[in-house]
């Protein structure tokens, strides 16, 4: 996904972030000037490597590469404890993951309820101010409850240990509230489970009015008889209080969820709490790590206007989707957004020894089947990819399978003609690059030498009468250990010469196929046999789950991505139409609906 939410971890960014401007309306002709304008390379350098983080890897389509970058110097931020909030429904198991949590990373706990409680008993003036609200049966103001909120956090120990803020803000004017005071979590967690379970888990739960313990008598049943003796079912554990309770819920997270969007990450509450918990944990201990690399960094300095790539290890500097992508040509400001977001995924999976990897990005300059494709959009994304490992003092090789077959049968996909040139005659640096750290090859297990370190392959594809499978694997046998990168791969089996595709069989093919990790997935989603207008789409950035974003447009005219699922693996037909019509998950059906023209895809 989905995301991810796959989403933001952290709240600290300090990569400038390109925002998105309108575009100019689509129309068909706009495909007459897809062509890309790739300038030729610099002269020749005497000198050898120089730290080609200088290198501008950003510009207009040509993407002109500047060695001494101007503008504004930004300093990292120093880390800070954990600032963690969560949210969901009744029943969804939250109180049991707050534990969790602050038995693992010892935060401090902090729910409005128990808040409210301890103000009140405690008589202060706070507290004195709720309870003339609660005696007199009204809802406490949202600036009292802010105000008890922010006063809790401000403590020493939510200050030095960081915090966990339960079931808080509920609305929308609680969240703006906090921002306005600039409180903002690291990460925003909400357990998502269908309604169904949430309301068979309520309906089951009964509470001990000596300990305040809660049982459920199916799930958690008491420990002895006399404990189940002496149960009482809360008054707001009735079924129709239970749904009255879920539709308030859904409205109030609905309203906040643009706050935190780009932070937030929904996780799947219908699993063991272990299952849970190891999954809530590995985004905290990442929050953790970004946080600690970024305080080594100490007083790094970022060119904000050098348009360098920094990758981060987690997605603390994702924005979100980016809107009016069915304007075509795409603005340079779309083209770095997916440029940087498939950077970080990949760096992400290099750095965990992923080595067998494939990003697939299609977004319409870069899916072969509309006829907006550029091919100039994908040599931009391979070269970001190639000198940002270069950077890191990596030998790069970056192969465009040649000529197949003979005779009658030889040539190669449209879609690669003339590549090669393309990256020949790109522009990779004044500082030598090209040829010293970055050297363009082709496929096969000639073309591995010892002294390269990975390897990108740019659209590799089978064409009619002949499969590029055979050289591929034998590439990637020579490569060993050595990371290989599929870019937007088309490895779908085709007729082949005499109905003979290669010396593999069609279950090898596919096996070898199907052994590439996805490190970065986007795909927009579309009504059936349409390519507008554009209904939502799917997104998976390494290690976050694939999330599933929904389409909206607002009444000012503009229009955003609203996460609605995320998963563990890429939806299927059947859970994207679950998904999109708010129906529970497992519902075994035919493939139907208007998203029925992806089985093809998926």
């Amino acid at each position: 996904m989905l995301p991810a939410t796959l989403s933001s971890l952290h709240s600290t960014n300090v990569t400038p972030t390109p925002s998105v401007s309108p575009l100019s309306p689509f129309s068909p002709s706009s495909s007459s000037s897809s062509s890309s304008f790739l300038s030729l390379p610099p002269s020749s350098s005497t000198q050898r490597r120089r730290r080609l983080n200088s290198l501008c890897v950003f510009g207009d389509t040509h993407l002109r590469i500047s060695p001494k970058p101007k503008g504004l110097k930004v300093k990292c931020l120093v880390s800070e404890p954990l600032k963690v909030m969560i949210s969901g429904a009744p029943a969804s198991g939250k109180g049991t993951q707050c534990e969790l949590i602050v038995q693992k990373f010892g935060l401090v706990h902090i729910s409005t309820g128990d808040l409210l409680r301890a103000e009140v008993s405690s008589g202060t003036e706070i507290g004195n101010k709720a309870k003339e609200f609660m005696n007199a049966g009204r809802l406490v103001p949202d600036e009292i409850v802010t105000a008890m909120v922010t006063a809790r956090l401000s403590r020493e120990d939510a200050v030095e240990r960081g915090w966990l803020l339960d079931g808080y803000p509920r609305s929308f004017a609680q969240a703006q509230s906090l921002e306005k005071l600039k409180i903002r979590p690291d990460i925003y967690i909400v357990l998502d489970v269908p309604d169904e379970i949430l309301i068979n888990r309520c309906i089951g739960r009964r509470l001990d009015p000596v300990t305040r313990k809660i049982y459920h008598i199916k799930n958690f049943p008491p420990e002895t008889e006399e404990i189940k003796a002496r149960l009482v079912i809360r008054p707001d554990d009735t079924e129709e209080k239970v749904k009255s309770r879920l539709e308030i819920y859904k409205r109030n997270s609905e309203a906040i969820s643009s706050t935190y969007l780009k932070i937030m990450t929904k996780i799947d509450g219908n699993r063991p709490k272990e299952e849970i918990f190891k999954e809530i944990e590995s985004f905290l201990l990442q929050v953790q790590k970004d946080t600690e690399k970024m305080e080594k960094s100490g007083n790094t300095l970022l060119e904000s206007k050098s348009h360098k790539i920094q990758a981060s290890t987690s997605e603390d500097n994702w924005r979100g989707i980016p809107t009016r992508l069915n304007n075509i040509p795409h603005s340079r400001e779309i083209r770095e957004y997916f440029y940087k977001d498939v950077l970080e995924a990949t760096q992400r999976a290099i750095n965990d020894g992923r080595t067998r990897l494939k990003v697939e990005n299609n977004i319409p300059e870069l899916n072969p089947e509309m006829d907006v494709y550029r091919i100039g959009t994908l040599m931009e994304l391979v070269r970001v990819l190639a000198l940002s490992f270069a950077d890191d003092g990596k030998q790069v090789k970056v192969c465009v399978q040649g000529s197949m077959g003979e005779g009658a049968l030889a040539g190669m996909p449209l879609q690669l003609a003339g590549t090669r040139k393309i990256l020949e005659y790109m522009d990779w640096g004044d500082y030598g690059a090209l040829g010293t750290f970055i050297k363009i090859g082709s496929v096969g297990a000639k073309e591995v030498d010892e002294q390269d370190d990975m390897f990108i392959i740019v659209a590799p594809q089978n064409a009619v009468g002949n499969c590029i499978i055979d050289d591929l694997k034998a590439m990637t046998d020579a490569a060993g250990n050595r990371p290989v990168i599929l870019i937007n791969p088309r490895l779908k089996d085709l007729p082949g010469s005499s109905g003979i595709m290669q010396t593999m069989g069609r279950d090898k093919r596919l096996e070898y196929a199907g052994s590439f990790q996805n490190c970065y997935f986007f795909r927009l989603l579309y009504y059936a046999g349409t390519q507008y207008p554009i209904m939502g789409a799917l997104r998976m950035s390494y290690p976050y789950r694939c999330e599933l974003y929904k389409r909206i447009d607002e009444p000012s005219g503009k229009e955003k991505y609203v996460i609605l699922s995320t998963f563990t693996e890429r939806p299927t037909i059947n859970e994207i139409n679950d998904a999109f019509q708010g129906k529970p998950r497992n519902e075994a059906k035919n493939t139907s609906g208007i998203w029925g023209f992806l089985s093809g895809i998926f």
